[in-house]
């Protein structure tokens, strides 16, 4: 079985897997690059196929940088199915309609200082816009359940619960010669909101994910006992309480612990708004696909309670009613996109309050080093946000163990129940990868990174001391991507 990566090999970002079968090329996932400049020029290259060739298209999850190119490739001419989950379906309509208008509304705006300049014609348009969304979202078939086999071309395809987001799915592909499995994004067991991965069968190959390999997260109890404790010293210094946070996951996660932590007095009942219209949309689908969630989520759902809504929650859609959040006095907790604080509300947030230090900034997911985040919790006195330099006289709070991603002993857990598969390692950063080759190694397994869209034999390709071509070199450290 051959593996072509347009995306996510020797990156964590812009996954896209191109793989040659009898029954014609079929692509897993078809995400957006995200991060550096050079990675993200690379949305706008031509695919190096034709679109309209493909068999289909297979979704391991709704993250944007495992479907934000979907709308791209339909535009380009692919029209053939989609096959994902159904929690998949739904949220991908939030999430591309999301990137559609967020594309749209950049492009305008930018052309509109490029014609102060004379330099419109330097003004890179949108990806896809809104039409191409509804078109794609046309081709989507939410086929697949978890355990189930559909066949798909030539093969039989198997999802498995991954544990990661809603719907997330590592897939199972068997031809009559060879099992092969793409493990898509895997879930850390303690997430606190998802059911773990389930154990996945024995296969020949296993293509895998390695965003954390180099890591172990703290412990959930740690982790959530931080947060108690962070946030009882910010409600206490008497000021507005940011915390960026993703849409899908984080959010929902976050807005059941301050339940929890209010309801039982550990945390006094302040405001709690939710300044996230896509996190807001995005938590639909949770009540109506709450069966992927712990027992004591999908209990509560089952009781027709809402385990995600505190007392004092208040949820924010226009624009206006988040500006008017500047003006409001008194402690309150303010949750806005976006996590990475890259764009979106949060930004208008922090350029009004970073400089008050009653104001506290809990980070809860990473930041990559040159980022605006990566600057705040470097210690930075200032910083530039929406073209403004804001003096920083908050209090910055990081917490780290808050990751929808499998660490180490996820991972090896993962490949446990695969029994002695070749393991093919993508969606991590080159350096972190290639500490993990020797892990692998000392439990018998053969391990390689797959190179940079060149064409593997997911079952006979080695290479010269387990390394792929084009591994020397300067490597930069890019954004983990949708954690």
């Amino acid at each position: 079985m051959h593996l072509r990566s347009l995306g996510a090999a020797l990156t964590v970002t812009g996954s896209a897997h191109l793989l040659d079968v009898r029954g014609g090329p079929l692509l897993v996932d078809c995400g957006m690059f995200q991060g550096s400049e050079a990675l993200e020029a690379r949305n706008h290259e031509p695919f190096p196929f034709d679109p309209a060739d493909l068999r289909a298209v297979l979704l391991t999850h709704a993250h944007l940088d495992h479907i934000g190119r979907l709308p791209l490739l339909v535009r380009r001419g692919f029209r053939g199915p989609v096959y994902c989950t159904p929690p998949t379906a739904a949220l991908a309509e939030t999430v591309l309609l999301d990137s559609a208008r967020l594309q749209v509304e950049g492009f305008r705006r930018e052309l509109r200082r490029a014609r102060r300049t004379g330099r419109e014609d330097k003004v890179p348009a949108p990806l896809y816009d809104e039409e191409d969304v509804h078109r794609t979202l046309a081709l989507l078939r939410p086929a697949f359940q978890f355990g189930e086999t559909l066949k798909v071309g030539g093969l039989r395809v198997t999802p498995g619960r991954a544990g990661h987001i809603l719907g997330s799915a590592y897939l199972l592909l068997e031809d009559g010669e060879a099992r092969v499995i793409l493990s898509g994004d895997l879930g850390n067991r303690e997430s606190g909101l998802q059911l773990d991965f389930a154990p996945p069968p024995e296969a020949d190959a296993v293509v895998l994910e390695s965003t954390y390999a180099d890591h172990r997260h703290r412990s959930l109890p740690e982790t959530l006992a931080e947060l108690r404790d962070t946030l009882r010293q910010s409600i206490r210094a008497g000021g507005k309480i940011l915390i960026p946070s993703f849409a899908i996951e984080r959010t929902q996660f976050l807005l059941a612990e301050l339940k929890k932590l209010m309801d039982t007095g550990e945390v006094p009942r302040i405001p709690v708004f939710l300044d996230s219209p896509m996190a807001s949309r995005a938590t639909h689908a949770y009540f109506e696909f709450g069966d992927e969630l712990v027992s004591p989520v999908r209990e509560a759902l089952r009781r027709g309670d809402d385990p995600f809504r505190p007392s004092t929650l208040h949820t924010v859609v226009s624009a206006e009613e988040s500006r008017r959040l500047n003006r409001y006095d008194g402690p309150a907790i303010i949750l806005a996109g976006n996590g990475m604080m890259t764009g979106g509300r949060i930004q208008h947030h922090l350029k009004h309050h970073l400089w008050e230090p009653s104001t506290s900034l809990i980070i809860v997911s990473y930041q990559s080093p040159d980022s605006l985040g990566g600057q705040l919790i470097a210690g930075a006195k200032t910083v530039r946000v929406l073209g403004e330099e804001i003096a920083v006289r908050a209090q910055i709070h990081t917490i780290g163990g808050f990751s929808a991603h499998a660490d180490r002993d996820d991972l090896l857990a993962f490949l446990e129940s695969a029994g002695q598969p070749r393991v093919w390692l993508v969606h991590g950063e080159p350096e972190v990868m290639e500490a993990f080759l020797p892990v692998l190694e000392a439990r018998g397994l053969s391990a390689n990174l797959v190179p940079d869209r060149e064409r593997v034999d997911l079952l006979t390709t080695t290479f010269p001391e387990g390394r792929p071509p084009g591994m020397t070199g300067a490597r930069g450290r890019e954004q983990r991507s949708e954690e």
